[in-house]
């Protein structure tokens, strides 16, 4: 059987490392791997680190592309890939461009697509923008579901699609950080020199696009006013490389004491940081499924989320995007320990870091 397994950016090439490597150990099949490059710096440094080599490279990066235009070159550039490979399966990862151009053009060429991280939603259109869309379609567009846990199943059961179709696995996400984790990992020179460890380091992420303009204006707003009240706190936020993010973190951030504002972090250390760190702020999807499994209560810069498991399970808690908001769920934890150790303890809904295994097993199974 010959797979393609096709991703593009950092994320998912993190989530998608773990099973491409056990593709590529497994009897009978053929594994090949397309990389879109849908961001490309961050990319690269997760390939190197999972020892990824791609047989292809579409390269499709280009400064200030619309979604129109990037989600056009990906679907473009896979024709060429697809009609010189005929793979018998495609597999796609989780909600990016990449995902749903990927899952189109398996369609488009009459092959069944895979996807991975299958059925998470939120139910608002445009929330997260445009991954609850990209998930959506993808949802449609597939033949194969591995579904992450058993909510995001029964998404797809209430969608229609037929249950010998889905396959709940777990997260390879925790796959990813259970290999990585525990890798030795130098912090020097990636601007974290003067980080005091011995105060309570909260880290931050903060890039989605729906976060852009106003709500992002509020999240910085609560950040300063908890670095001012908070006397034993520092913050560790590396911006994402976007323009827009990058002016307005300079804008709102630069010269507030204890925060620590550096470049994205390469995967490795940035899972030290995170293990090291006191809790988790960021509007980010891998980070509710992977603080948690470190023992990291995570608060969600979102109004929702596609990851309600969390929630329910007490690992992460909706922070919302007003200061207001933001600064009381920061400060709730900062203030009752018991509140933090009750989070910090809770029991991750996300795997046991064996993923990947059943995915793969799976995949052999299939009758294609």
């Amino acid at each position: 059987m010959k797979i393609l397994s096709v991703f593009g950016t950092r994320p998912e090439a993190i989530k998608m490392a773990p099973l491409v490597s056990l593709l590529a150990h497994t009897i009978d099949i053929e594994s090949k791997i397309c990389v879109t490059a849908q961001h490309r710096e961050m990319l690269d440094t997760v390939l190197d680190l999972f020892c990824i080599k791609p047989d292809y490279d579409l390269n499709i990066m280009r400064h200030g592309q619309s979604l129109c235009q990037l989600t056009a070159a990906v679907l473009t550039a896979l024709d060429a890939v697809l009609n010189a490979e005929k793979p018998d399966l495609l597999l796609v990862h989780g909600d990016t461009t990449t995902t749903f151009a990927g899952s189109l053009a398996a369609f488009y060429h009459r092959l069944p697509c895979g996807h991975v991280e299958a059925g998470l939603r939120t139910a608002h259109k445009y929330a997260p923008y445009p991954e609850e869309v990209n998930r959506r379609l993808t949802g449609t567009l597939a033949e194969w579901h591995f579904a992450p846990t058993s909510g995001a199943a029964d998404n797809l059961l209430a969608e229609g699609v037929a249950a010998k179709n889905i396959f709940i696995t777990g997260n390879t996400v925790i796959d990813a950080l259970l290999a990585t984790v525990h890798k030795p990992c130098d912090l020097e020179g990636l601007g974290l020199e003067k980080v005091d460890w011995s105060r309570r380091v909260l880290l931050l992420t903060c890039h989605r696009r729906e976060n852009w303009g106003r709500p992002m204006k509020e999240i910085f707003s609560s950040i300063a006013a908890l670095l001012v009240d908070f006397s034993d706190i520092e913050v560790i936020y590396p911006v994402h490389r976007n323009p827009g993010i990058l002016a307005q973190a300079r804008e709102c951030l630069s010269g507030l004491p204890r925060l620590h504002m550096c470049e994205p972090l390469p995967y490795l250390p940035f899972c030290h940081v995170m293990k090291r760190c006191y809790l988790v702020l960021t509007d980010s999807g891998g980070l509710q499924e992977e603080a948690p499994a470190l023992g990291k209560p995570v608060l969600v810069l979102r109004e929702v989320t596609e990851r309600p498991e969390a929630i329910a399970a007490g690992t992460a808690r909706l922070a919302g995007i007003g200061r207001d908001t933001v600064y009381a769920a920061v400060s709730a934890l900062l203030q009752n320990e018991a509140e933090y150790k009750k989070m910090a303890r809770s029991i991750n809904p996300y795997g046991d870091g064996h993923a990947a295994e059943r995915i793969r097993d799976i995949i052999s199974g299939l009758n294609i």
